[in-house]
């Protein structure tokens, strides 16, 4: 069991011929199960050819009907990125994950509001995971995005972060410590994204095969705190909380797009205040995290 994805998971990769799509779908393709995960990609002046075996087609749509596909994964270029978005939820996907980074905040709003509105509607709701995020990975089964797969190791530890680089830092110390994970999921940094912390921590809480978590977080917008206090209320399973940008300066943006502190309740400082008062074990030192988590299990 898994949360998003699992080994019979069907794939398409949008942006499959520029050169960030062709490496990742092939990384992705040579782990675990990908070879029968990844069968799709997209390219309206391709259609009709193929990438190393994967059938490219004129749509999202087309390629769901021809080959059963429910999630899709988008490494096209920031301009293009948001309409890449849509396609996959006017083709009824379960999931879109966007890998893309940079994407204009103008377009990450129109392509939202979109998608609630169609949702309002009565229409499907598709799941994005991202945009400006590693993606997600059910260790041994399936990878999607741009995590390198050899630091994971199948186990029963969820791991959700905003941070690209600190998923793969927790999981590798989980890893040394031969406790495996059921998955890890990076969410992305941009102001404008899909899936929030609450959502994956839902998702791992709902899991049977998950029996503890690490959430990371960044400074800046309100999700930290909106996720611990959901967890105070009805999380089942041990959390370790730890938020990146203790030291930044209020005001200055850093790294990551959303990583915009106020100087309010949006700190470092006030994010971690709020994970330990709802029961979380945190930690200021990241290279503490696995550790923290082997004393909770």
């Amino acid at each position: 069991m898994s949360i998003l994805i699992n080994k019979d998971t069907r794939v398409i990769t949008q942006g499959i011929t520029g050169k960030t799509g062709q490496f990742h779908t092939r990384m992705c393709r040579d782990y675990a199960n990908g070879q029968n995960c990844f069968v799709a990609g997209v390219n309206p002046k391709k259609a009709g050819e193929d990438f190393e075996g994967i059938p490219i087609y004129a749509s999202v749509k087309e390629a769901a009907a021809q080959t059963g596909a429910t999630v899709s994964v988008i490494y096209v270029p920031p301009a293009g990125a948001a309409a890449a978005i849509w396609e996959a939820v006017e083709a009824e996907l379960d999931l879109a994950i966007c890998i893309t980074e940079g994407i204009p905040i103008k377009d990450m709003l129109e392509v939202r509001n979109k998608m609630k509105a169609k949702e309002a509607a009565g229409g499907k709701k598709t799941l994005l995971l991202g945009p400006n995020c590693p993606g997600t990975i059910t260790p041994e089964e399936i990878k999607i995005g741009i995590m390198p797969g050899h630091i994971h190791k199948k186990g029963r530890i969820g791991v959700v972060s905003r941070s690209g680089t600190l998923t793969y830092e927790a999981v590798a110390q989980l890893s040394e410590l031969g406790i495996g994970q059921s998955s890890a999921v990076g969410i992305g940094g941009d102001p404008i994204n899909g899936l929030k912390h609450i959502d994956v921590m839902r998702l791992f809480n709902e899991d049977p095969d998950t029996d503890a978590v690490i959430m990371i977080g960044e400074i800046g917008g309100p999700d930290e705190a909106d996720a611990a206090r959901w967890c105070k209320e009805h999380m089942k399973k041990p959390v370790v909380g730890f938020i990146a940008g203790v030291t930044a300066p209020a005001g200055k943006r850093m790294g990551h797009a959303g990583a915009l502190i106020s100087g309010g309740a949006d700190t470092a400082d006030a994010k971690l205040a709020i994970m330990e008062e709802c029961g979380f074990t945190i930690t200021r030192n990241p290279s503490e995290m696995g550790r923290l988590l082997q004393k909770l299990i």
